[in-house]
């Protein structure tokens, strides 16, 4: 019997329809424009001014704290400017914006198709190197990669487990990337697991892909403290404390980080990432961006510049069709719909999802009828029809008291919703509102 978590869950349409798209190196844009914050934590602080010439790989604004994360030009020329512009989550966010002028990389970037194999590096070099390379969560949380291979004092990280789950519909990219990278993946799994100084790691992977659990099985066979586990295909198994105890059987508990199980967890892509950052010493400024859509004339997954417009992307896919009613950055479930296609690509950056007008309009709201659906599927055990009650009235301290912070935004409780109310646009809302209040008090009792 297949593993997978034991709460809630959901198996929404997979959609996976650039599954068999070979991964596509996307032309060069004329002009990028990349925000000094893609991560969670700290915004980066500029180092470059107009007029300044950049290359590729060039560190063009620094890490403003332990909680924050390099940025690398993405490209070659000249900084025209620096300016606010308009990000995935519709804020305005200041960004570098570089001309693009040739393609000439920093020295010491290797850019061969050679593999390196062989792990010279200490779990102290490695830490520090994922750093200076802005290695951030590719899942989609955009955590700092380094922080999370640095455990607090008194606490010890017994297994590693590696995200291939990509339990969102439509996207692929991750899938795409364990076929066709997979060797480059297993030696950025060693490298992390030499970075936490743990014997063992799990990959899991859901099993709607079979071809990348017997690829990578064969791949890992012979490296001793790999191994693959299949996973029943469950959303949102993707989720850390989902994909844990789906894994491993332990639960984490609320309020509570994965390394208190033990555990650490990291995706395949920021796996590749680290592969590329320590044996390449090629800083992420790339990632796989699967466009797609049930009208999109070419689904497909591509490697893309950081900072590149998305307008680029679905040009590259065949357009924008005339149906289209939303452009959503991400998947369907946890994705962001988009103000403006001329939004940059940045490292959380997953997907670009087209959807049909008949798909993209949300059904008039109706009165909750107390059928607990969102309550059966909640995979964190919350309750999201109160949490959206307490949320509409600004009842903050029952909110809290619900443990609304522990929503992992995954939207399940939208999905399953038969009266169509907005449950996780107001919890979303009240995670911010109840965040803020923690974060307040903490400070007024330091």
């Amino acid at each position: 019997m297949l593993k997978t978590f034991s709460l809630g869950g959901i198996h929404p349409e997979e959609n996976k329809l650039s599954a068999d798209c070979e991964i596509e190196v996307l032309p060069l844009s004329p002009v990028v424009k990349v925000p000094i914050s893609q991560h969670i934590g700290a915004p980066a602080q500029a180092l470059v001014k107009k007029g300044d010439i950049v290359k590729t790989g060039q560190v063009i604004a620094k890490s403003s704290g332990f909680v924050s994360a390099n940025i690398h030009s993405p490209v070659s020329g000249t900084v025209e400017k620096l300016e606010e512009v308009i990000d995935s989550s519709g804020y305005r966010r200041t960004a570098i914006i570089i001309k693009s002028e040739g393609d000439e990389w920093e020295e010491g970037i290797d850019r061969s198709p050679e593999i390196k194999r062989e792990i010279s590096s200490g779990k102290e070099e490695i830490i520090k190197r994922i750093a200076e390379a802005g290695i951030v969560g590719l899942g989609g949380a955009t955590f700092p990669s380094h922080v999370k291979l640095s455990p607090p004092p008194g606490q010890k990280c017994e297994l590693l487990i590696i995200n291939g789950v990509e339990c969102e519909p439509y996207l692929t990219g991750d899938h795409r990337l364990m076929l066709e990278k997979g060797e480059e993946v297993l030696i950025g799994v060693q490298l992390l697991m030499k970075a936490l100084d743990v014997k063992r790691a799990i990959i899991g992977i859901e099993n709607n892909k079979p071809d990348a659990i017997k690829h990578i099985t064969n791949l890992s066979k012979d490296i001793e403290g790999i191994s693959v586990q299949p996973l029943k295909v469950q959303y949102p198994q993707g989720g850390e404390k989902q994909l844990i105890e789906a894994c491993i059987g332990r639960q984490v508990p609320s309020g509570k980080l994965p390394i208190e199980v033990g555990a650490v967890v990291h995706n395949v892509g920021t796996s590749y990432a680290i592969y590329e950052a320590i044996q390449k010493n090629k800083p992420l400024i790339e990632r796989v961006v699967t466009v797609t859509g049930k009208s999109v004339k070419k689904p497909g997954n591509y490697l893309t510049r950081i900072g590149t417009p998305v307008s680029d992307l679905i040009e590259a896919a065949g357009g924008l069709p005339e149906d289209t009613g939303k452009v959503i950055s991400g998947g369907p479930m946890m994705g962001k719909a988009l103000s403006t296609v001329d939004v940059p690509v940045a490292k959380g950056t997953s997907g670009v999802l087209i959807m049909p007008d008949e798909l993209s309009s949300r059904k008039p709201v109706q009165d909750c009828i107390r059928c607990a659906k969102c309550v059966s599927v909640c995979s964190m055990g919350l309750s999201p029809y109160l949490l959206m009650a307490l949320s509409e009235r600004a009842i903050w301290d029952s909110a809290e008291e619900e443990k609304v912070l522990d929503c992992i935004e995954c939207g399940s409780c939208s999905y399953i919703c038969p009266s169509s109310r907005p449950l996780l646009d107001y919890i979303r809302l009240g995670k911010s509102k109840v965040g803020q209040i923690v974060r307040s008090r903490t400070t007024q009792q330091q």
